[in-house]
Formats: C-alpha cells, structure tokens, sequence
C-alpha cells in the first residue's frame, strides 16, 4: 500500500499502521477506557442526515470562513496535536507548510516538537498555540511572551486536561515521551527500521516549548496521562482563564467545552471562540460526542461566540453537517495525524486536498454556494437519534 492508494482518513490509518511501531501508532489511535467516546465522535455523524436543495444554479462554490478574525480557505482547521515528530521526522514543519498550502487555520500544541518560534516564522497562515495551563507559573508565563514575539494569531486554552486519561493502550505499550525502549517495545520499534533510523539519525527529540522549565517529556520519559496528572494545574478554574485572557490580549479561545452552561461562561469572560471537544476521546469515556453537543450548545449562544466542533471528523460531509448545525467551522486532529505518519508533508497534502474535493463536492451537491447558506434546514437526525434539542 503506498500514497497514492489512499483516498479517505481510514486509507491513510492504515498506511500508518504499517509504518509506525505499535506504540507510538497506538498513541495516535487510542482512546481512554473502553474508547466509547472516541468511536462515538465520529458515529454521531452517520446520526444526521443531509438534505439537499437542487436546481440551485450553484456553478462555483467559496467554502472559506473567517476564525477569529482571519480568513481560512475551508471551514476546516488543523486541531493542534502534541509529540508530532514521533510520528514522522517532519513533525510540525509538515502540517504548517500543508496549512499554508491551502489557506488554513491550524494549531500547535505546548508539547510541539517544532518551538513556537520556528512555527512563528515559518509561515504566515493563521496559528493557534493550544495552551495548557501547568503548574509552573513561569513557565506559563514564558509560553504566553513567546506567542506574542512570534504574532501567533490565537491562544486555546485546554480545560479538559487537568488529570490524566485512563489511556489503557499507552499503558500496555509502555508508550513515553521520549520513548522508552523495553523488551517488548524494542522489538517493535526495530520491526520498522525507517522510522528507527529518523528517530536515531536526526535531530535529537526534544519539546522546545516546555524544555527550558521542565525535564519531563525531553530528557525524562514520561506518559502523557503522567504528564498531565503532574504537570498541569489540577485547580485550574474561570478566574484563571479570564486572567490569561488577559495576559494574552488577543484572540481567545477554549477548547474543550461540552456544556451549555460552560459555553454561556466562556461568553461571559470574553472568550473570542470555543471548541466543543471531549480531547478526542482521550480524557472522560462515556462522555458525548461533539456533534452530539453542537445544536444544544448553538441554540445557547450561537452568535455570541465563535463555535468549532472538533473531533471525529473523517469526511468532507462531517463538516457540512457541523456547519448545517450551527458550527463556525470544523476541525480535527486524526485526519491529519494518520496522513502524517503515513508520508510526511505528501500525505497530509493529500488529506486535506481529498476533504477540500468531498467539502466543494457535497456543497455543490448540497446546492449550496457558500458555507452562509447552510442551515438546520439541511439536516435531519434519524429517528431515536439525540440531538440536544
């Protein structure tokens, strides 16, 4: 199986099944507990479904929207995912030069392995830095300077992160960052001998945004539920994130809100956006779905605030349906990963060149000319379906 026999996200998966070691690819397709969640954030969609309007006369379609003030080619963004350079050499690099390609928004993590500077610099599409709040106050401090220097256009404030998920794959992989390599582990990762020789060769493995304070993740081996549960900050709360608002000064958002009432609060301390996300289903099993929540969360303060439902998304008619509900955009961060771990830059071009064909064909099919004429009246939930309505 090579690049070109991939042509939706679920090709790509399993063309990095075959070139990742089983840990690390685990990382990326893993849950917490029993995965519920995270099989349900794509499932929600197959819930709904689209209705078109024909004879629309819809020669051409603009599926670009605007995100916190700046344009983006598709109402499609690049959620920010951590560790990237474990999944193929180019890391970050690779997703900021594809973003920039197309027109996107897309986001690092604080636990990128490109720094916030290079980002910064690379390239002049709209960034995100997906911020999580850790219990070293300088070092958050350090992290809000740094975005501001290099004109980030955007903080996302984590909030579902503040102890570790149940990650029961990781457990038994023994997967850390770095990596560690056991008995078992080992034999994996010497079983891909191309990835082992990008890891060993090039640059040494690092977190340039978190290293200059903390040893954990870079020079000692630590899992990330570990990380979060003793890194970040467990009493995080709204007062903290007004007063990073604050300290930021520029677009805001939270990421992470599942809520109606969570939603109305981030309005209520001046939030520029919210991602309606359960981490991928990474954190709290059992918990909804962001499509799921997206209709109870718009009918509460749509207009009001910016809303990304992130999470799930597989094909180009997952975010019509997200923007048919009320979403200002879609995102997600899988889609990318597995094109990633599959062929660097190349294959998350082709990812994301793949949705913007099925984005521009379902619109056209959907009689639609622009992202603004796409409404509720496009949906209909299939019956004993829960739509938060």
């Amino acid at each position: 199986m090579n690049l070109s026999d991939c042509h939706n996200i679920d090709d790509f998966r399993r063309l990095a099944k075959r070139r990742l070691p089983w840990p690390v690819f685990d990382y990326i397709d893993g849950g917490a507990d029993d995965e519920i969640a995270m099989r349900r954030n794509t499932d929600a969609f197959a819930d709904c479904d689209l209705v078109p309007n024909v004879l629309a006369g819809v020669a051409s379609t603009d599926a670009s929207v605007t995100v916190m003030g700046r344009q983006s080619a598709l109402p499609l963004m690049l959620s920010p995912t951590a560790l990237q350079r474990l999944f193929h050499w180019e890391g970050e690099r690779a997703i900021a030069r594809a973003a920039e390609k197309f027109g996107l928004w897309f986001g690092i993590s604080s636990l990128s392995t490109v720094s916030i500077e290079e980002i910064g610099a690379m390239v002049t599409t709209p960034k995100l830095f997906q911020f999580y709040y850790h219990r070293d106050r300088s070092l958050n401090r350090a992290m809000v300077e740094r975005c501001k220097a290099a004109n980030f256009d955007a903080v996302a404030l984590t909030v579902d992160t503040i102890v570790g998920g149940k990650r029961e794959r990781c457990a038994r992989s023994g997967f850390t960052s770095p990596p560690r390599f056991t008995v078992s582990s080992a034999l994996s990762y010497a079983a891909k001998p191309a990835w082992a020789l990008n890891y060993l060769l090039r640059e040494k493995f690092a977190l340039p945004n978190l290293d200059t304070h903390v040893q954990e993740g870079t020079g000692k081996p630590i899992s990330i539920a570990d990380y979060s549960s003793s890194m970040l900050e467990p009493g995080l709360d709204w007062k903290m994130a007004e007063q990073l608002r604050d300290d930021w000064g520029g677009a805001f958002c939270l990421k992470g809100i599942m809520s109606a009432a969570d939603a109305r609060r981030a309005v209520e301390i001046g939030a520029d956006a919210i991602m309606i996300s359960n981490h991928g289903g990474r954190q709290l099993d059992g918990s909804r779905a962001p499509f799921d929540q997206l209709t109870e969360i718009v009918d509460a303060v749509g207009g009001e605030v910016e809303i990304i439902c992130d999470g799930g998304v597989r094909r180009g008619t997952h975010v019509l349906k997200a923007l048919s509900a009320g979403a200002t955009c879609a995102s997600g961060g899988r889609l990318y990963l597995y094109a990633l771990a599959a062929a660097g830059q190349a294959g998350v071009e082709r990812a994301i060149g793949l949705l913007k064909d099925e984005i521009e064909r379902g619109m056209t099919l959907m009689g639609a000319s622009s992202v603004g004429q796409l409404n509720r009246d496009h949906l209909r939930w299939r019956q004993g379906a829960v739509t938060g309505t």
